[in-house]
């Protein structure tokens, strides 16, 4: 008789204990939201994404001497060296007037550094940040997104050096500066979706993080950063497609688009056919595939 009233009670089966949580507004927890109400979720944590950005600005730099001037140091650094491997030992600036080169240079380097860190800081926007992943309940995509938004606030701050350099070189502000707005807009949006997908595939591979600088690396080289690829390719025995391709690909697109804003000589004999299309059609694509191929995993981030 004592053992009947100890016996343990039936274990339910899956089904039923699936459909007694169901029956009582049980979810698994940290669920995959619906497409909609994840981006709701994101926008309710809008201020959390700009701070965050903000923080990890400031952080960035607060244990060098010379503080934020490391923004605009860096990429200022990096084109003094193209400039003078690429532009007086290789010739590089070939079919560039020689007064033009100069911002043609710099602008390359800054456009292109912002696509590039945003992307290094996308492959790291989970793997980096476990702790905070695994502590907290909130949409993921919070995270590379401010990524990417601290990059755009870097570019921003080193846009001051940038006009100064315009400046320098004759090239006086005029209502096709404007147009750097969109551009950088477009840009912003692009570098967002890479820094998703970046961010999902890092998650899984942290070994990604010490392969990116080559394939990043490279890219910069094929983007035309250094040198105008329509005048690197004119005496070229090159096939259409593939000046096509090198001029079509998005961190050329947006590189040229700021250039032909900012500098009085750069005009459309630089820029490739239809080149304000493919400028939002890659923000598009990039920016909505991105968003999706992240949203996709959001329930398996921070779980071993």
């Amino acid at each position: 008789m004592s053992q009947a009233l100890h016996t343990p009670p039936p274990i339910p089966a899956e089904g039923d204990l699936a459909a007694l949580a169901a029956r009582h507004g049980l979810t698994v927890s940290g669920a995959r939201p619906s497409l909609g109400a994840y981006v709701r979720q994101l926008w309710g944590r809008r201020h959390f994404i700009v701070a965050f950005s903000q923080a990890k600005l400031t952080a960035q730099y607060s244990q060098a001497k010379l503080g934020q001037l490391w923004q605009v140091a860096t990429p200022l650094l990096n084109a003094a060296v193209y400039f003078f491997i690429f532009g007086l030992l290789l010739g590089a600036n070939r079919g560039i007037p020689s007064d033009v080169y100069v911002p043609f240079l710099v602008t390359g380097v800054f456009v292109f550094t912002f696509t590039q860190s945003s992307v290094l800081a996308g492959v790291r926007a989970i793997s980096g940040n476990l702790g905070l992943v695994r502590a907290l309940h909130f949409p993921r995509a919070s995270l590379p997104i401010s990524f990417a938004l601290q990059q755009l606030q870097q570019l921003l701050f080193s846009m001051i050096v940038l006009v100064v350099i315009m400046l320098a070189f004759g090239n006086l502000p005029g209502l096709s500066w404007l147009l750097v707005v969109p551009a950088l807009t477009l840009q912003f949006v692009f570098n967002t979706g890479l820094a998703l997908v970046f961010a999902r595939m890092g998650s899984k591979t942290p070994d990604l993080a010490q392969l990116m600088p080559f394939v990043l690396r490279t890219w910069m080289y094929a983007s035309g950063v250094m040198f105008s690829i329509p005048a690197m390719l004119r005496d070229k025995d090159v096939p259409g497609w593939l000046a096509d391709v090198l001029q079509w690909n998005p961190a050329a697109v947006y590189m040229d688009l700021v250039r032909f804003a900012l500098i009085d000589d750069y005009g459309t004999s630089y820029l490739p056919p239809h080149v304000w299309a493919f400028a939002v059609g890659w923000a598009l694509l990039a920016g909505a595939a991105g968003f999706v191929y992240f949203w996709k995993s959001e329930e398996r981030y921070g779980r071993g």
